[in-house]
């Protein structure tokens, strides 16, 4: 997956050093820098919108392909509405374990 390197970062100034053993041919360059703890949330939270997307796709192509038979309308209509409900209610499920973790992870880094 993700390599992380460890590093220093100063309290005060934010200035941050990962020491590195130096052949002699080194020059400093500007690189961009994110959080181990920010990128974590990031690939979780677009798992999730993946798992969101493909539960919502799969309504989608149900409610695009479904042709009820003559005088059913309301029941094959009825029936979908239970599908989206089940997978909204999925949905709010994922929401609710996102927000969970993210106030466990709140409390423990104070």
């Amino acid at each position: 997956m993700t390599e992380y390197i460890k590093a220093w970062q100063c309290i005060g100034c934010g200035k941050i050093e990962a020491p590195q053993p130096c052949i002699g041919v080194c020059q400093d360059r500007q690189v961009l820098l994110v959080y181990a703890l920010e990128h974590d949330e990031l690939v979780e939270s677009a798992r999730r919108g993946e798992e969101g997307m493909a539960i919502l796709k799969a309504l989608a192509r149900q409610l695009a392909f479904t042709t009820p038979r003559k005088g059913e309308w309301e029941r094959c209509y009825g029936a979908l509405q239970k599908e989206a409900r089940r997978a909204l209610s999925a949905l709010a499920r994922n929401e609710a374990t996102k927000s969970a973790k993210r106030a466990r992870a709140n409390r423990s880094s104070v």
